[in-house]
């Protein structure tokens, strides 16, 4: 895990967080929660094969 997926992790919050706040002044508060999910969803997508890295690594350790 590297640094640039720390700034791709914050550069879709901010990105998200902006999109959001426009799209609920405009009245469109249904758009701006699918905008939150596809970013969580993204995000997530770039962090689960890392969880399931460290589950991996967990589990080799308590290993008999």
């Amino acid at each position: 895990m590297g640094v640039s997926l720390i700034f791709k992790i914050a550069a879709v919050g901010i990105l998200v967080t902006i999109l959001g706040q426009v799209l609920k002044h405009s009245g469109r508060e249904e758009h701006a929660f699918l905008v939150s999910l596809a970013g969580l969803l993204l995000v997530l997508t770039w962090i689960v094969p890392y969880i399931y890295d460290l589950f991996e690594t967990v589990r080799n350790l308590f290993e008999l």
